[in-house]
């Protein structure tokens, strides 16, 4: 796990009121080889299918060439030259935001026609002095677009949006040439001074609510806030089965006592085992939350205790299917999820000794093995959420 700053990525939308399709399309992705992240919001012309389909176009491009270290004016060029133009208008049906991060580097960006990126740094606007690209083959000849380049710091806040927040409340008495971009960055100043903490997904969440509350929440056009926040990462231990040795209940019971951050301990013997080692007195609980898998256990210095793998494998399942528009439960896999989604580096502690229950054959295919489930949940972490996660067999 890294000393740097962990990036909190999150974005939020909400759809024109006529279509069920956004027409904005936002992609983030780590390359892990090389310590990078790389972020891409494009915003297609107009909305519904066709302008989802020239998003979906611009973003896969300019994540792709991004990704092969390709010169700005280049990616520009070549985008330009391959989306098509507007006869009337003379536009190009396509708008982005490509940001560019190395993690133990600096951070660069390139923008063509979305609102300009804003930067925070704590509660103030920084800015990080931002230059023109022209462009100068025949089809893009004229067109401007703006880059930067600067080291973020912990506690930076990157904020990028497509023209429905900017444009909300147009023809309004309040706005009648949109929320703009002042207004914008003041309700950010402000959310920021309240809340000094508020994390990307709250703060995405907030911008695009308000774009729509702007909009009488029939909104005129594709919203897409997306929020980035370098911070301290927040840690979290999972702990599941005993491990192969009797001999090493001790060193598990220790880790998970000494962790500094999160806890989650799954399984009853897991759970026995660390109460024995630790001294600690286990209670349970008789309230069922979710009638698929036995209620919780309690445990002073733990923060959740679940039953074992049949709740784990529908983490697996909560995880590989949750979105912007998913309402966990209390159940105890919905609580897991929730305290995953709040976590950046994650750590599993995997005991490997076989549980003889796990193995019976009259039980569902489904329960596979634990080992196979935790890893199953660390990759959706890593590829769908970008958290920091680490295994640990013992």
């Amino acid at each position: 796990m890294s000393d740097l700053p962990f990036v909190e990525i999150s974005n939020q939308h909400v759809n024109h009121w006529e279509s069920k399709i956004c027409g904005d399309v936002f992609i983030s992705s780590r390359v892990r080889e090389e310590n990078r992240l790389i972020v891409v919001l494009s915003d297609g012309l107009g909305h519904g299918i066709k302008a989802n389909v020239l998003a979906t176009l611009t973003a896969t491009m300019a994540y792709n060439f991004t990704n092969e270290h390709k010169e700005f004016r280049k990616i520009a060029e070549i985008i330009m030259n391959t989306l098509p133009v507007d006869s009337e208008r003379q536009i190009s049906y396509s708008t982005f935001t490509i940001i560019d991060i190395e993690l133990d580097g600096e951070t660069r960006i390139l923008e063509y026609d979305n609102p300009q990126c804003i930067i925070f740094r704590g509660n103030a606007i920084y800015d990080p002095v931002w230059s023109d690209i022209l462009l100068l083959s025949d089809k893009t000849k004229g067109k401007e677009l703006r880059c930067c380049s600067f080291k973020p710091e912990k506690e930076d806040r990157m904020i990028i949006c497509s023209d429905g927040v900017v444009q909300s409340g147009m023809g309004t008495a309040k706005y009648p040439f949109g929320w703009g971009r002042e207004n914008l960055m003041e309700y950010i100043e402000r959310l920021i001074t309240l809340t000094p903490d508020i994390s990307a997904a709250r703060l995405a969440l907030k911008l695009v609510n308000m774009s729509s509350a702007n909009d009488q929440h029939l909104p005129k056009d594709d919203t897409t806030a997306a929020v980035l926040y370098f911070r301290n990462p927040r840690k979290l231990l999972l702990c599941t089965g005993p491990p192969f040795e009797k001999d090493n209940d001790l060193e598990l019971a220790s880790r998970v006592g000494e962790y500094d951050g999160k806890k989650i301990i799954c399984g009853a013997t897991t759970v026995e085992i660390i109460g024995r080692e630790l001294k600690r007195e286990i209670t349970d609980s008789f309230e069922f939350h979710d009638p698929d898998l036995p209620p919780l256990s309690f445990m002073d210095g733990v923060d959740l205790i679940t039953e074992g793998i049949l709740t784990l494998g529908k983490v697996a399942e909560i995880l590989k299917r949750y979105n912007s528009t998913t309402r966990l439960g209390k159940g105890p896999a919905d609580q897991i999820v929730k305290l995953f989604l709040e976590s950046d580096e994650i750590e599993f502690l995997i005991g490997t000794r076989i549980n003889i229950a796990h193995q019976d054959p009259s039980l569902p295919v489904e329960l596979e093995i634990r080992r196979t489930v935790v890893k199953r949940i660390a990759k959706i972490l890593e590829d769908k959420y970008l958290k920091e996660v680490r295994l640990k067999f013992i």
